[in-house]
This record gives structure tokens, sequence and C-alpha cells, in this order.
């Protein structure tokens, strides 16, 4: 019971980890004993956060940019250079963007799909034998995607791209946790409401008791909430759970 909950030994590596829900789950690992890789396109916010967090615990700055395919087998290559084995990969890297129905351009498209949808797939694929080498029947390598409650219902505001993009991110995570579960390796989504980043710093400025009001609990989310569930999909604990998508959301999408 002592261990069930710990990250110590396992190896992490969190996109999107400089900031925002991501840099909450990086802070989650590195804190709860996991050697943790924190992975932006900036490399010097990349070097940053990882001299910040190493305060904590292990962390390791891998900068690269997941939007094409080179980008992601060249952060797995880095990766190779310094681990053998993954046990959990977080794809929590993201973007959107938000314009009228009339005024929605193309390129939105381009960028958002191919973050938030593309690139987590290529990315896993790159890293798959490093979490193929890290699985065991015992104790499953795990991919958590960061999904969204607006892929599960109609967000107010207009950011189709975005919407759409966490809809197919929630069905990827299900056809993925089918295909590898037989690899030993469970691949399940967190879905985030409302929480403060610098994505959604604009929209909780103009709409934050909005928001709050509709939630059951009365609240946005804070650092504390991704980190409990983010370390219970990483742990032992969630050893028998996959294909699953959980929102984290005080109740915004289903009392709304």
């Amino acid at each position: 019971m002592n261990n069930l909950f710990s990250l110590k030994n396992r190896v992490a590596v969190v996109t999107g980890g400089t900031s925002g829900i991501g840099f909450m789950i990086a802070e989650a690992f590195v804190k709860a004993g996991a050697t943790t890789y924190v992975t932006s396109r900036k490399a010097d916010e990349c070097q940053r956060v990882a001299a910040d967090l190493s305060e904590y615990g292990v962390c390791h700055p891998l900068p690269g940019d997941i939007m094409s395919q080179q980008g992601c087998e060249a952060i797995a290559t880095a990766f190779g250079e310094s681990e053998s084995q993954l046990h959990v990969l977080v794809n929590g890297a993201g973007c959107t963007w938000g314009a009228p129905i009339r005024e929605y351009p193309d390129k939105a498209w381009d960028k958002v799909m191919g973050v938030n949808v593309k690139g987590a797939f290529q990315l896993c694929v790159a890293l798959l034998s490093e979490l193929e080498a890290g699985a065991s029947a015992d104790y499953p390598s795990r991919v958590i995607n960061i999904g969204s409650v607006h892929g599960i219902a109609a967000p107010e505001w207009e950011s189709y791209a975005y919407s759409a993009s966490k809809a197919a991110i929630h069905q990827l995570t299900v056809h993925m946790a089918k295909r590898l579960g037989k690899e030993h390796i469970l691949v399940n989504a967190i879905a985030p409401g409302p929480f403060p980043s610098r994505m959604m710093d604009k929209l909780i400025e103009a709409e934050g008791e909005g928001l709050v009001a509709e939630t059951a609990t009365g609240r946005l989310g804070i650092a504390e909430d991704m980190a409990g569930l983010s370390i219970y999909l990483a742990s032992r604990a969630s050893s028998n759970i996959t294909g699953a998508i959980i929102p984290v959301d005080g109740g915004y999408v289903t009392t709304r």
C-alpha cells in the first residue's frame, strides 16, 4: 500500500511540461519520485523549468517540436541517448485558435490538429520501443493524453478546431488503449475543465465568474487536482485502467 502511488524508479516524459497543465503534471511527477523529462519547443524554457523542478527531484530538459514526424523522432532519439526505458508518456502539448465561424481559417485546423492530435500520436509511435521496454504485465507503461471537457460538450466560444481536436484525442485514446493493451501499455485521457493556464488566462479573465458558476464545486481547477489524477494514472494504483476519459472539471460538463 505504501508504494501504490509512488513513482520512484519510473521515467516520464511530459510534453508541454513548461507551462499550464503540463507543468502541473511534471511538477507532481518529480515530487512523486519520477525521473521526469519536460518537452517544449523553446529550449531556454525547458532548461529553466527543469532547473526549477530539480529542487524537488530529478528533472531534465528535452526540447523539441512535436508538430512534425521528424521533430517527434528527434525527441525520441535525444531521449534514447539517456534512457533505455520509458514508463510514462504525457501528451500535454496543445494549442487553440478562436475566430468567428465565417472567418475561421484553414491554417487554424492545420496547426491545432497537427499539435493536439497528430503530434500526440506520432510522439507515442516514436517512443513506442522505449514504452514497450519499460512495460510488464505486473506494472504496465502508461500513455496519458490531455483532452478537454470541450471534447465532450460544446463550448460557448468559437474554437472549432480545438474542440474537434480534443474529441479526436479522446477517441484516439480509446483506439490506442485497445491496440497497446497486449503490449502492457495503458492509455488514458484526462479531460480538464477550466484551469488557470497560459491558454485559458484571457478566457478566465473575461468569463471567470461565469465559468465558476457552471461548476458544481464552485471553483476552477487547481494544481493539486491535476497532480492527484495524473499520479494515479501513472502509478501502480491504476494498473487495470485503460481507455478511460476522466474529466477533472468540478462537474462542469455533467451538472450544467
